[in-house]
């Protein structure tokens, strides 16, 4: 089975739809899967006094206007519906919470995705593997108890899934992503994983690649200097491009392990083992 590859355009588009399909552009260029939003409730998901604190953004001087710029609405999420119709590329949204998971379920989409700092919310959870669509659960910030709770809910309503193993720092220092974990995870809960990347860079992700996963979810961005926080662990148009084909490759490079002469080899083998005698072994 193919790497299910996953363009994040989160929330860097910073609200703006021509950004965003740009972003749409890019992934669908790069043969990637699908792209993912992130849809938040903005009254649900922080305090008012968080709200109503200051800071400078190009949408005002408070954390509220801050955070309605980055938010797209019913109208933006019925134009990204169709765009990614026309140019035939899956999209899906992480949501924050339960009133958003709702707003996603007026469109067909075919997957869901519980984003790390979500897999501990048991409600929302619940209210996302009762619509068992294929579902990615991401690991970060969570323990094991964390992760045994998330995937019986998810066997309990019969949802399909597959775990994601995720580092949360963003950007991920490579020293950090204890990609081990993959076969961990793997082991322990007899599930397809994943990997959730936030590192600089393509190394880390190749090596994920190389290792069994299911699925590889990176940021995409037009360019990392943009305003945003997801922006420096995003990877640009250029890097994503080449982030797609050298997995494709990897997973061609891999094989079936079974170990025998390539039927490519057999005239190489006669040519340069000619001056053997038949019936020489060692």
């Amino acid at each position: 089975m193919s790497i299910f590859i996953i363009a994040e355009i989160g929330i860097n588009h910073n609200g703006d739809l021509d950004i965003a399909k740009k972003l749409i552009d890019v992934a669908k260029i790069a043969g990637v899967d699908a792209v993912k939003f992130q849809k938040r409730t903005i009254d649900l998901v922080y305090t008012k006094e968080l709200l109503d604190s200051p800071r400078e953004s190009p949408w005002g001087t408070t954390q509220r206007a801050q955070k309605e710029g980055l938010e797209f609405g019913l109208n933006e999420y019925k134009e990204i519906d169709a765009y990614c119709k026309r140019k035939k590329i899956e999209w899906f949204a992480s949501a924050w919470d339960i009133e958003s998971q709702r707003f996603s379920q007026q469109f067909d989409l075919r997957f869901n995705k519980i984003a790390s700092a979500m897999i501990v919310f048991e409600d929302l959870l619940k209210e996302v593997a009762s619509e068992k669509r294929h579902t990615f659960i991401s690991t970060g910030m969570a323990s094991i108890k964390d992760i045994d709770r998330a995937v019986e809910i998810f066997r309990n309503a019969d949802c399909p899934f597959e775990l994601m193993h995720c580092v949360s720092t963003y950007p991920m220092d490579d020293e950090d992503a204890n990609l081990n974990c993959i076969m961990t995870l793997r082991d322990r809960y007899q599930c397809g994983v994943g990997y959730s990347g936030h590192e600089v860079g393509l190394a880390v992700s190749y090596a994920a690649a190389a290792m069994g996963i299911t699925s590889l979810e990176r940021h995409i961005t037009l360019d990392r200097a943009m305003y945003g926080s997801d922006q420096a662990a995003s990877v640009e148009v250029g890097g994503f491009i080449a982030l797609v084909g050298a997995v494709r490759k990897i997973e061609k490079a891999m094989g079936d392990g079974v170990i025998g002469i390539h039927e490519k080899e057999v005239p190489i083998a006669r040519k340069l083992r000619a001056h053997i005698p038949w019936g020489s072994s060692g």
